[in-house]
């Protein structure tokens, strides 16, 4: 089966600017570039900081584009994300019996699981809490065997970045713990604003580039403390055989200075 990632929006109120980038025209351009060359996606899957400061205006710019979006799109929370002001504009939204922002879907075999790691003001980093902690091994113990892909926020592992580690999931040895014994085949998340992927405990994962502004993976590369990098977006293949990412970077796709007939001979 194909899904799409998506990651850390960072929407503002119709008309601002955030670090002299538009999100919702970054927005825009993602979603009409999916539904064009990938409308045969099982969902598109959207790990948090879906807005920049929680405000209700912003979560309805994204409402206004999900609703007439062709595919299915589980959106999470970051920590830029307002819990109560995204519920009230999403009153549809799947909850957990805590109220938490958590969901599950299978399909083809498989279980994908939406976490909510949103911990609050004034910190940034992530936590899961009893409650949803109960959720997820419930769900795991449900799975019953079957492949499970997880999609998150926070990562629960050092991602081997000086800022972002100060700022990942708070309870990582708990987390790590409900995994054990299930087969969680592979952790979507974003947070990091940078392409990373690699294996963790012996669970695959991959993050991506944000729709917005983007974190230099070297401090001081750049002077400030974001920097402007190509976005991308993520097309996923889970396969009986394992899991294919690639990163898309949509706005930076032009043709190459060649004859549009060049190289389109046989390559075998």
């Amino acid at each position: 089966m194909k899904f799409i990632h998506v990651t850390d929006l960072h929407l503002v109120p119709e008309g601002e600017m955030l670090w002299g980038l538009k999100p919702i025209e970054v927005l825009d351009a993602c979603l009409a570039d999916i539904a064009r060359h990938h409308a045969d996606a099982s969902f598109v899957a959207i790990t948090g900081d879906l807005t920049d400061r929680g405000e209700i205006e912003a979560y309805q710019l994204l409402k206004r584009r999900l609703d007439s979006f062709p595919l299915p799109a589980p959106l999470m929370l970051g920590n830029h994300d307002d819990r109560e002001n995204f519920k009230s504009v999403f009153a549809d939204a799947s909850l957990d019996h805590g109220g938490f922002v958590q969901q599950v879907h299978e399909e083809h075999g498989g279980v994908f699981l939406f976490l909510d790691t949103l911990k609050g003001p004034p910190s940034s980093a992530g936590l899961y809490t009893e409650e949803r902690k109960q959720w997820l091994t419930q769900q795991l113990d449900k799975a019953g065997g079957k492949p499970v892909y997880l999609f998150m926020h926070h990562p629960p592992f050092s991602i081997a970045h000086e800022l972002m580690d100060t700022i990942m999931l708070d309870d990582p040895e708990e987390f790590a713990a409900l995994l054990q014994g299930h087969d969680v085949k592979h952790i979507f998340f974003g947070h990091g604003h940078r392409a990373v992927s690699g294996v963790w405990r012996g669970i695959s994962f991959s993050a991506l580039p944000a729709l917005s502004h983007q974190l230099p993976l070297v401090s001081g590369s750049v002077n400030t403390v974001y920097s402007h990098e190509p976005p991308a977006y993520a097309v996923v293949y889970a396969t009986g055989e394992g899991i294919i990412v690639h990163n898309d970077a949509f706005l930076d796709r032009k043709p190459a200075v060649m004859p549009e007939d060049a190289e389109r001979e046989e390559w075998f």
